[in-house]
C-alpha cells in the first residue's frame, strides 16, 4: 500500500491509500476520485513531507493530544485522522462483504430481481450504471474511499 496526499482544484488535501503508484493513475484516469470534502473530481497528488524514520536511538515519543470538542478538526492532521478512521471503519464493514468487480451492477440486479439469493457484495461500477441501478429501485450506496481490488494487492 501506498499513501499520497491529494488535493483538489478547490485547494482541499486529503490522505488517500493505493495498491501502487500506477492504481492511483488509474483511478484518476477513470474518474473514480473524488474529494473527500467536497466531491470535487479535479483530483492531484499534492505536496507532501516524506516519511523518513529516526535514527533507533534518537526517536522520541510523541504525546498524541485531544482536540477540543468545540473546535472543528479543519488541520491537515485532523483531516487525516478522520479519514484514517473512515478508512477502518470502511474495511470493517466490508469484511462480510464479497468482491465482485466490474460484475457489481448484474449482480447486483440480480439479486434484486429474485434471480440469486441477496449477499452483501462490493465492486466496481460506472456512473452510468449505478444511476441506472438507483432508479430501479436497486438498493446500492458509494462507498467513500476507494477500494483496492484483492487481485492488485501486494
Amino acid at each position: 500500500m501506498i499513501v499520497f496526499d491529494l488535493r483538489c482544484s478547490q485547494a482541499h488535501v486529503f490522505e488517500a491509500w493505493f495498491g501502487s503508484s500506477s492504481a492511483f493513475e488509474e483511478q484518476r484516469e477513470r474518474g473514480l476520485l473524488s474529494c473527500a470534502i467536497c466531491g470535487d473530481r479535479a483530483i492531484g497528488k499534492a505536496v507532501m513531507a516524506p516519511n523518513v524514520g529516526a535514527k533507533g536511538n534518537s526517536r522520541s515519543e510523541v504525546v498524541a493530544s485531544r482536540p477540543d470538542p468545540q473546535t472543528p478538526a479543519t488541520t491537515p492532521q485532523a483531516i487525516k485522522a478522520a479519514l484514517s478512521a473512515l478508512a477502518t471503519a470502511q474495511a470493517e464493514m466490508l469484511k462480510p462483504s464479497q468482491w465482485v468487480g466490474r460484475a457489481f451492477a448484474d449482480q447486483a440486479r440480480a439479486m434484486h430481481v429474485g434471480e440469486t439469493a441477496a449477499a452483501p457484495i462490493h465492486g466496481e461500477t460506472t456512473l452510468a450504471e449505478a444511476q441506472a441501478l438507483l432508479e430501479d429501485g436497486v438498493g446500492i450506496a458509494a462507498l467513500p474511499l476507494p477500494v483496492v481490488p484483492p487481485r492488485s494487492v501486494n
